[in-house]
């Protein structure tokens, strides 16, 4: 079924690894950048107190921050990276923790730039943005920063505020070693009656098995460790919620969400509408767990029977190479140019392929300003690593195109929008298996992929963003966030959201305590937001509608040049409103239909 023992480190094969050389050329030339970088910031005292000056001098210090934030942006992705690549070797661990405090050092010398520009008269700062020194090029970014003055604080305040941000990150960081390095999951036999210990790597495809005893023990073994543990990750996560809670408070937002959706430009309506249209129609992923029962054969529907594919027979292994082709096939739609990048990324080790010890789990893309994007697997063989690929080769493209159209300033594109050019690439590739399938076994196993799809992503994401939402709620009450307290919340939404069908086993209760994107408070969201502005993206595509492609080209390139809403409609989606959720709902209703009668 795989690979019984993961490999160590030095065993990956060069070529199956990203050559973070290309990045950062070695350690030592780090350590020299990192020289630089701390010696360059003691600048920042130079401008202090004189921007309200000129307008040169406001341009000298807006160039100088850009100028600093490459550097620690470089030193702190590169250390990461390597950490990521096993988390245990302690050197990259202490190169990280270097980088993370002096990004922490760089916020806090550059805390008094937002509170002097907002100090200075709007008719003078006006005046300021008309010289024809380069000023204009920050115009956006003015205007952003003019945004937040109802939350920005006093210039002491700011640079006090900012000397706390490294104190308080204990907790994400705890996170990230127990789940990554520290924690240990039990051995189980697989199908082949062979000893395979669990990992984050083999849980899905151990999860995936056709035989029931595999899926039940590595459920429950999985969930085993995390029961142990639960009062300590409870502490964890609620210290983690807490400081989100305190950062709004004192950025005099009236809620935690508001300050993380605020500082994306995303009104928190668009939550709002999530939240409640997926509960509205809670009954098709219902109508999902009834279907996914009868084709299943189950006389009880338990948590560990929902990645089972329901068709048997057709499920099979891709190589890598295999994996690589299919996604190129699949992502024609998008163009000669797209494609050609794509390949690029294939051919320059772009990747970091297979699982090792102490690998990071999970899959991400990552990079730095004008260096090519990497991407991190995990890839098992599956037909949801092929589908991984494709997601996070989308990430890695749109840095590209945003790297390449848009200056470092307007280069990193908002949270809000990071899922949209991922998830429209599973879709394409999704539609394109369909068209391509043999026989009528094998589209009906695509159909369910695609069902799938919308369960982990529309579905599921939008029930953590449900949690996350109460959690906080609750601690900005002054509430107790006990692991009794977080198990019970979780498990009624569970109850909630997979309905009368499903036994709600007891292990699912401890879910909460395995989700990374919880340490990113109010991220989980925009998946869902992703993924419907994804479908309606690539159904226009294969639709060949008229102006479809060019548009979400231009959204591509925008990097936030623009507002992450208003960058959206240049692809043709509107997600002020409830449409796009509708929209896919609407496609998930129609593959049920299509599953339930072929």
């Amino acid at each position: 079924m795989m690979g019984k023992a993961v490999k160590k480190r030095g065993e990956i094969p060069e070529e199956a690894t990203w050559k973070l050389e290309d990045m950062v050329e070695s350690d030592d030339a780090w350590e020299d950048l990192f020289s630089r970088a701390k010696e360059a910031l003691k600048g920042y005292a130079e401008f202090q107190n004189h921007l309200e000056e000129s307008a040169d001098q406001v341009y000298a210090c807006l160039k100088f921050d850009d100028d600093c934030s490459r550097m620690v942006e470089t030193l702190y992705v590169y250390a990461r990276m390597r950490s990521d690549q096993d988390t245990r070797d302690q050197k990259y661990q202490e190169m990280f923790g270097r980088a993370q405090s002096l990004s922490y050092q760089a916020s806090e010398l550059s805390s008094y730039i937002v509170p002097e520009l907002l100090a200075i008269p709007e008719e003078r700062l006006l005046h300021f943005m008309e010289a024809g020194n380069g000023i204009a090029h920050y115009k956006r970014a003015m205007e952003q920063i003019v945004k937040k003055k109802p939350h920005t604080l006093s210039g002491p305040m700011e640079e006090l505020l900012a000397q706390s941000y490294e104190a308080t990150q204990g907790a994400s960081q705890i996170f990230n070693l127990f789940n990554h390095a520290d924690v240990i999951f039990p051995s189980i036999q697989d199908e082949q009656g062979e000893m395979v210990t669990i990992t984050h790597g083999n849980y899905i495809a151990l999860m995936e098995s056709r035989e029931r005893r595999v899926r039940k023990e590595a459920f429950q073994g999985l969930y085993s460790v995390y029961r142990q543990f639960q009062n300590t990750l409870a502490a964890t996560y609620g210290a983690h919620v807490k400081q989100a809670v305190y950062y709004a408070k004192v950025k005099r937002y009236p809620s935690s969400r508001a300050y993380s959706l605020g500082e994306n430009e995303v009104p928190e309506k668009v939550y709002e509408n999530l939240l409640e249209t997926v509960r509205r129609r809670l009954p098709l992923l219902h109508r999902y767990v009834a279907i996914r029962k009868k084709a299943l054969g189950l006389s009880e529907m338990h948590m560990y029977d929902l990645y089972v594919p329901m068709v048997e027979g057709v499920d099979r292994n891709y190589s890598f190479e295999e994996a690589k082709e299919i996604v190129k096939k699949g992502l024609a739609p998008l163009g000669e140019e797209y494609c050609s990048i794509l390949q690029e990324g294939f051919d320059h080790r772009w990747i970091d392929v297979y699982e090792n010890e102490g690998k990071r789990s999970g899959a991400y893309s990552w990079g730095v300003y004008q260096t090519h994007p990497y991407v991190l697997l995990n890839y098992n063989s599956k037909l949801n690593y092929v589908f991984t690929l494709a997601h996070e080769m989308g990430h890695a493209i749109h840095s590209y195109y945003s790297d390449k159209y848009q200056p470092y300033t307007y280069a990193g594109y908002k949270i809000f929008v990071a899922e949209v050019a991922s998830t429209c690439n599973e879709a394409l590739l999704i539609h394109y298996l369909m068209d391509q399938a043999k026989d009528s076994r094998e589209k009906k196993y695509l159909i369910n992929y695609f069902l799938e799809s919308f369960r982990g992503t529309l579905f599921r994401q939008t029930m953590f963003a449900e949690f996350e939402a109460m959690v906080h709620k609750r601690a900005e009450a002054g509430e107790a966030l006990t692991a009794k307290v977080l198990c019970q919340m979780y498990r009624q939404l569970n109850v909630d959201y997979f309905g009368p069908e499903m036994v709600v086993d007891e292990e699912i209760d401890y879910e909460w305590e395995r989700i990374p994107h919880f340490y990113t408070p109010f991220y989980v969201y925009q998946y869902a937001t992703g993924f419907s502005a994804a479908v309606a993206i690539s159904t226009r595509i294969l639709k060949g509608e008229k102006g479809a492609l060019e548009g979400y080209q231009k959204f591509l390139k925008g990097g936030c040049s623009m507002p992450p809403i208003e960058l959206l409609t240049l692809a043709g989606v509107d997600m002020s409103s409830e449409k796009p959720i509708e929209s896919a709902l609407s496609v998930f209703e129609e593959l049920l239909d299509l599953f339930e009668n072929s």
